[in-house]
């Protein structure tokens, strides 16, 4: 059988570039010898002495307080089941992304070839020096729990099984919270639990620790009901076998209070779940497939309050609500392992964070006025920045409280304003744009669809939910295309400008052409041969509302791109100018550079309005702005043209513009370092603000430093986004990747979005 186009799209992000998905990187510099010397011979053997006579010293010379080691055998992959070191190595690198891109925390990934006991257990045990904690992965039952207690016996840095473990904290909260609303008491709920692996397990033995009663609880497994007179019962199955006269899952749910699948999808039938008590909770939490779906849950039971596994449906229990954080709380006081008392604190914090308000960017991400606690949100989202800073202090607390903490913290403040800078905003930007678009995509129009990496980028973000594409072009030749490189174009709407099918169409958007430019030299003749172009046809669709955005650009020149859309769109009716912006995407959050794309060499009213433009936009991904208006000097330090320019411009803007946050003439280095310009500069208006914004005094320098931004840093970029346009029109950069042209469409439906 042939390879889907998913199944191709996963290798090729697998495979392009480096193989895989997490590296190494050096945190020292190591450009000179003298950092090579420091670094290892002879320098190196200074801080092993010291760790040789304190080993405590190794929390403050190596990497290992902020080192986990994903460990897996391979038996119990994913939805895969045993497939072998080998094979579960992309899992385990996965993991590995999620830990650093949530937490801040470093992974070296190890695939062990043992699935004897003994030997997975002293293989861990001998490699545990390097590491200041270990998660362990994807390991089978029964024989996780005895690898999980014998390590946890033997070793004393924090220690988790998260299969087991994170799973049970994750709906541990969001049962407590569905509990409440139920209006139902913890100590009286009727249980039933599908499936009696390791999440299963650890779940009820969880459920057990904050409340439910053991006797309320009835396991059922592939065998029916566990029941005491079943012989050959694992130690692990015994524990929880009922003496009730039930046999099948269908018995064991009638009149129950909640059921908790972790077996497989398709299991749970609506008459299952109209059998159950009133005002039932269902955790559907079967991967990919829930034991019921979605649908028919909501249609047995109008009163049910449901969960899964999946993201597209209300209260989704995903593992990366806790793992990360858990961990990053248990590090930071080096605790000797991850107890009940650190596991519950981090139930009690998810549960707690889902009463509160939810911040508005959250809110703006998944495209809703209010998020609030309810039926539909019983459990944080996974990109609610608060996360962090929630979860991991309550986890670091509980250990400090229970004796197992080796660094004790005491200003709780400052911890939480080091997780914050620690973690940064990095693409939460881009994370929370994404989720905002998938809510309400629009109709985009790609102008060069007879291109491989726009069809690509066209068939992804229809594929993810994000835009509605309309192809431009021949359509046998996009159809070729799309045959050679496998993609599935087939519910993707093809025009072809020059096809007599649309001369209905063309007919309209000439007139409209010729009216706008009939006064600018343009006979209607000619109008009706421009619009057979496809950025002039593109451009006309997106006036008349037959769509909603155009993207172009690709593999033509930026000025011969924005021409047509200038002359059938025009520009807003309260601007003078239209700039180019692009964002950088880096570890410190989202910085917006303008102008990069268009004024050659803007007059200093040229800068206060491309200032306006950008801020505008900004304001948009509701972020404010704190701008840094650039030069070659400093606040007068230069009389000449280019310095005079932009102070011109700061105080045109300080006096117009009072509410905005803007100065210069300043120099890049004192507009990035906070602490360097409020130490030189203490009197400017970015004084104890970290800037987020560079407007540059022409064209040269702004298009010169975010290209030279992209190439040598290796920043990921968002543009360049077209502010001052009447309606959304966006031109990518010559020869951009997928990925980018992907990140300039979700950028676009966004726009549509916060303009209407």
């Amino acid at each position: 059988m042939g390879k889907s186009r998913k199944d191709i799209d996963a290798l090729e992000y697998h495979s392009q570039g480096k193989p895989g998905k997490i590296e190494v990187v050096p945190t020292k510099p190591y450009s000179t010898q003298r950092d090579l010397s420091l670094a290892y011979s002879p320098g190196v053997a200074i801080p092993c002495l010291e760790i040789a006579e304190n080993p405590e010293d190794v929390y403050k010379y190596t990497a290992k307080g902020n080192l986990v080691a994903v460990i897996s055998n391979g038996t119990a992959v994913l939805g895969l089941g045993n497939i072998g070191p080998l094979a579960g190595k992309p899992v385990m690198e996965g993991k590995g992304l999620l830990f650093k891109i949530f937490a801040d925390i470093d992974v070296f990934d190890i695939e062990v070839d043992a699935t004897d006991i003994d030997l997975f257990v002293n293989t861990v045990k001998a490699i545990a020096p390097t590491f200041g904690g270990i998660n362990l992965e994807d390991i089978k039952s029964p024989e996780c729990f005895e690898i999980e207690r014998r390590l946890k016996e033997e070793l004393n840095i924090p220690l988790m099984h998260d299969d087991q473990h994170g799973t049970a904290i994750i709906s541990s909260a969001a049962m407590l919270n569905a509990i409440e609303i139920a209006g139902k008491k913890i100590g009286e709920i009727r249980l039933v639990v599908s499936g009696a692996g390791a999440a299963a397990i650890s779940c009820s033995k969880l459920y057990i620790a904050l409340g439910v009663k053991q006797e309320n609880i009835v396991m059922v497994d592939s065998d029916g009901v566990i029941r005491a007179d079943r012989t050959n019962l694992s130690e692990t199955k015994i524990q929880f076998a009922t003496k009730r006269d039930l046999h099948t899952l269908s018995d064991a749910l009638k009149n129950a209070d909640f059921f908790l699948g972790l077996s497989k999808g398709g299991l749970l039938s609506k008459n299952m779940v109209k059998s159950m008590a009133k005002n039932p909770i269902v955790f559907a939490l079967a991967n990919p497939d829930p034991e019921i779906s979605y649908k028919d849950a909501m249609v047995a039971r109008k009163d049910i309050i449901m969960a899964t596994g999946r993201s597209d449906y209300p209260n989704q229990v995903n593992n990366v609500l806790g793992f990360p954080y858990i961990f990053r709380g248990a590090l930071d006081v080096r605790a000797t392992c991850i107890n009940e008392e650190m596991k519950l604190a981090a139930v009690r914090a998810i549960a707690s964070l889902a009463k509160e308000a939810v911040p508005e960017e959250v809110n703006q991400a998944y495209s809703e006025k209010n998020i609030v606690f309810g039926k539909d949100f019983i459990i944080p989202k996974p990109i609610d920045p608060r996360l962090i800073t929630t979860i991991s202090p309550a986890v670091a607390k509980a250990a400090i409280d229970s004796g197992v903490a080796q660094h004790i913290i005491t200003d709780w403040e400052a911890y939480r304003e080091q997780l914050s800078v620690r973690l940064g905003l990095d693409n939460k930007l881009l994370k929370n744009i994404t989720q905002r678009a998938k809510r309400s995509p629009k109709k985009v129009v790609f102008a060069e669809a007879d291109n491989y990496k726009t069809l690509k980028a066209a068939q992804i973000v229809h594929d993810e939910g994000i835009a509605l594409p309309i192809l431009l072009g021949k359509v046998k030749k996009i159809e070729e295309i799309a045959k050679e490189f496998n993609l599935d174009i087939s519910e993707l709407t093809i025009i072809d400008p020059r096809s007599s099918k649309e001369q209905a169409r063309k007919t309209k958007y000439a007139q409209l052409l010729f009216e706008k430019r009939k006064r600018r030299g343009v006979t209607l003749m000619e109008a009706r041969d421009m619009i057979r172009s496809r950025n002039y046809f593109g451009s006309a669709m997106v006036e008349f509302g037959d769509a909603d955005a155009l993207i172009s650009g690709l593999t033509r020149n930026y000025i011969n791109t924005i021409k047509p859309a200038l002359q059938v769109i025009g520009i807003e009716d309260d601007a003078r100018k239209i700039a180019g912006m692009y964002i950088l995407i880096t570890k410190q959050g989202p910085f917006f550079l303008a102008d990069t794309t268009i004024n050659v060499n803007p007059t200093a009213q040229d800068i206060v309005d491309i200032t306006l433009l950008t801020s505008k936009i900004i304001q948009r991904f509701k972020i404010t702005p704190r701008i840094a208006l650039l030069s070659y000097s400093n606040f007068g330090s230069s009389e000449e043209e280019d310095a005079i320019k932009m102070r011109d411009a700061a105080k045109i803007l300080h006096e117009k513009h009072p509410d905005i946050i803007v100065d210069g003439d300043i120099q890049a280095n004192f507009a990035l370092n906070k602490e360097l310009r409020d130490e030189i500069f203490p009197f400017s208006e970015l004084a104890r603000k970290n800037t987020n914004t560079l407007i540059f005094p022409n064209l040269a320098s702004g298009n010169i430093a975010y290209k030279l931004l992209q190439e040598m840093a290796g920043f990921e970029t968002i543009g360049p986004i077209l502010m001052g346009m009447k309606k959304p029109v966006h031109i990518l950069q010559l020869g951009s990747s997928v990925r980018e042209i992907v990140n300039m469409v979700t950028i676009a439906v966004a726009d549509v979005q916060s303009r209407k």
